[in-house]
């Protein structure tokens, strides 16, 4: 990023924000004139994605995502940086298994449920007390269609997306007035979280899709940009589907 917007005054803390969705939303975030600090487990990546963004106005913390004392650290870290935590947006996430539910390691689903559900608990927990609880601010959980709906093969990232959409419902309702809280389920990104879906088939991937292509970690990152924007300032408990249409085609023949 070359040019920068005079700053916003507001702070954001992005996880799981290195590459791919994370990555596009710390962006438009930067973009507008946020500050941001963002988390990844690879400390190199991390770094990397710093410098691109700006380390005038970007912090990394590295860490894994479900671990407690890495959450304590980031929230402690943005505050001690920048003097507040405005926006958070949970976007952490791990989908390791591909195959039938009924075969599951349920050592794997906790795994899922921990990095999926719990960590973005636990930061939200962390933001409010820091700063959101007095003076308001907005969260966004990063979701997925495979919440909405069956997901063949990916069954324990579906469900645990699902359980965030409910977990963006129960902060919503505990978390008003002063902060919103929504979440975005977006359908297949191009990132390298998603590549088994669509690397060397991405046409026949875009193809079910109305808009004709797939997503783009940008897409995510406007959408995360409105929801933390006053022009939301009305919106909360909300899922907010960014598909290119893909769900126009269910029940379709």
């Amino acid at each position: 990023m070359t040019e920068l917007p005079e700053l916003s005054g507001k702070v954001a803390l992005v996880t799981g924000a290195s590459r791919g969705i994370g990555y596009g939303v710390a962006e438009a975030l930067v973009a507008r004139g946020d500050r941001v600090c963002i988390t990844g487990r690879n400390e190199d990546a991390l770094k990397e994605a710093v410098d691109r963004l700006g380390s005038d106005r970007v912090i990394g913390v590295a860490g894994k995502a479900h671990d407690e004392a890495h959450q304590a650290v980031a929230v402690e870290r943005v505050m001690d940086a920048f003097g507040r935590v405005d926006f958070l947006v949970n976007n952490a996430g791990t989908n390791p298994v591909f195959g039938p539910i009924a075969d599951l390691d349920l050592n794997v689903a906790r795994k899922v449920f921990e990095t999926n559900v719990i960590s973005a608990l636990g930061f939200a927990q962390r933001t409010w007390h820091a700063w959101q609880k007095d003076n308001g601010g907005a969260i966004v959980n990063i979701a997925s269609v495979a919440g909405l709906s069956p997901s063949p093969f990916i069954a324990a990232y579906g469900v645990s997306k699902a359980a965030l959409i409910n977990l963006t419902a129960q902060l919503a309702h505990e978390f008003a007035p002063r902060v919103r809280v929504n979440a975005i389920a977006p359908a297949v990104v191009k990132t390298k979280f998603a590549a088994a879906l669509y690397e060397g088939r991405e046409e026949e991937a875009a193809s079910g899709y109305p808009l004709g292509r797939l997503g783009v970690p940008a897409d995510i990152g406007g959408a995360a940009e409105f929801l933390t924007s006053e022009q939301s300032a009305w919106v909360t408990g909300q899922t907010l589907v960014v598909d290119g249409g893909i769900f126009l085609n269910a029940g379709v023949a």
